[in-house]
């Protein structure tokens, strides 16, 4: 891998922390490491510093290693979790969170070598995906032809009746599409509803107004629209956009 990782080292006992970050030094593929020492901090220092790799340690006061696993899932870019713990008991249910390894303490130094490997597998399969994500292409057929969309370019879809429009930097396009398929397709790739009759790419919105009953408009940059967001939709569009 080229691009060095960034970790968060998470423990509530400073030697436990202080080892780890030490055996992490003889690797040239960290370039930095953080630390916390608690639960809450942890969830903090995710969304501060956005580190690549969590080493989350599990039996911890108020907030868990594994509340902390489950907390920071939810990000638009969660990093990757390597559970270090003293408890092997707690390893089943570690992987329910998509960890990478789940190392014993003390640590054994050839396995940390090993978690490292697979850390850097993980991270360059991911890289790939995301890459194939932004070069992504909508097709839609629209009257018999069929047209490739790239996915930056749309700004939003909106369901009136029976048809799709699709409102990009372009033009518009119509087709028959049901906007609830388009969201299946879509929604990994930074599409959300925010309506019954509206699904936005989130990286083109530009601001939030709040209306009447709990409601918004939102204005979409690029487009002189205005969009309204349901209140169903708005706690959940909010916590995509301002993590």
């Amino acid at each position: 891998m080229d691009q060095l990782m960034q970790v968060l080292i998470v423990d509530d006992e400073p030697y436990n922390r202080e080892e780890l970050k030490h055996l992490l030094s003889e690797f040239t593929q960290i370039q930095s490491v953080q630390e916390a020492e608690s639960g809450e901090e942890a969830i903090m220092k995710t969304m501060q510093y956005q580190p690549d790799v969590i080493f989350l340690d599990v039996e911890m006061p108020k907030v868990s290693g594994m509340e902390v696993a489950k907390a920071i899932q939810e990000l638009k870019k969660p990093p990757l979790v390597v559970f270090a713990t003293a408890y092997p008991q707690f390893a089943a249910e570690a992987f329910r969170y998509d960890a990478v390894d789940y190392l014993l303490k003390p640590y054994d130094e050839e396995l940390l070598k090993e978690t490292i490997g697979r850390l850097e597998k993980k991270r360059g399969v991911k890289e790939q995906t995301n890459q194939g994500k932004e070069r992504g292409k909508l097709a839609i057929e629209v009257e018999g032809d069929i047209h490739y969309i790239d996915l930056k370019d749309i700004l939003y879809m909106s369901r009136i009746e029976k048809r799709t429009k699709l409102i990009t930097k372009q033009g518009e396009f119509d087709t028959k599409m049901p906007l609830k398929e388009l969201e299946n397709r879509l929604l990994a790739y930074g599409f959300f509803r925010i309506h019954k009759s509206f699904l936005v790419n989130l990286e083109h919105i530009q601001r939030l107004t709040p209306w009447f009953n709990g409601a918004y408009h939102l204005q979409l940059e690029g487009s002189k629209d205005t969009l309204s967001v349901s209140r169903n939709y708005i706690k959940a569009l909010r916590a995509k956009l301002e993590i």
